[in-house]
Parts: structure tokens; C-alpha cells; sequence
């Protein structure tokens, strides 16, 4: 397995307002952003409503595409951040793990 980057920690309030406008969809002013959670480590976990993802018809879960456009977006807004491969749902919140490269 390889070894996990090291992360440099941001302020909290820069990286909250940055994922509650990447957690705007086109759709709606309003935020899908629940939560952010700061590790020791320096990386993030953002936990964010369903809702934000606009699903298809058929599809109760978020497809894997919907789920890379959504890191790509993040990446966009800033190109120093790292996703972590794993991303799904917990307690019906979804959720992304990321953290910004040390320099």
C-alpha cells in the first residue's frame, strides 16, 4: 500500500466557505455542506447532503461519475488539495476525505 501524503492544515474557515461553494450545485443557492471535520493529521473529512447530487432516474446512490466530477471540482478550486480514494455515505450524509499537500 502506498504511504499516504503528508498534509499541511489550512485555516478552518477558508476550507469551510471553499466546500460550501463547491457544495452549491447549479441547481440551488443554497449549500448542501453539514459538516467539516478537522483531523490531526492536517486532512478533512466534509460531510454533505445527498441532495446535492442530481440523480438520474433509477438511482438511489450517486454514480461513480457524479462522485469524480465532484473531486475534479474540488481539485479545480484548488490544485494543492488530495482526495482520498474512498468516498460513500454514512448516517444518510455523504461523505469525502481530503487533505492539502505540505509544501
Amino acid at each position: 500500500m502506498k504511504e499516504l501524503p503528508s498534509f499541511q492544515q489550512q485555516n478552518f474557515q477558508v476550507v469551510e466557505d471553499l466546500l460550501a461553494q463547491v457544495l452549491t450545485n447549479h441547481i440551488s443557492d443554497e449549500t448542501h455542506l453539514t459538516t467539516l471535520i478537522e483531523r490531526a493529521d492536517g486532512s478533512y473529512r466534509v460531510l454533505f447532503d445527498p441532495a446535492y447530487f442530481v440523480l438520474q432516474e433509477g438511482y438511489t446512490a450517486p454514480t461513480k461519475s457524479q462522485w469524480a466530477t465532484l473531486k475534479k471540482k474540488l481539485k479545480r478550486h484548488d490544485n494543492r488539495i488530495f482526495v482520498f480514494k474512498e468516498i460513500g455515505t454514512i448516517d444518510n450524509q455523504c461523505f469525502l476525505d481530503f487533505g492539502y499537500f505540505s509544501t
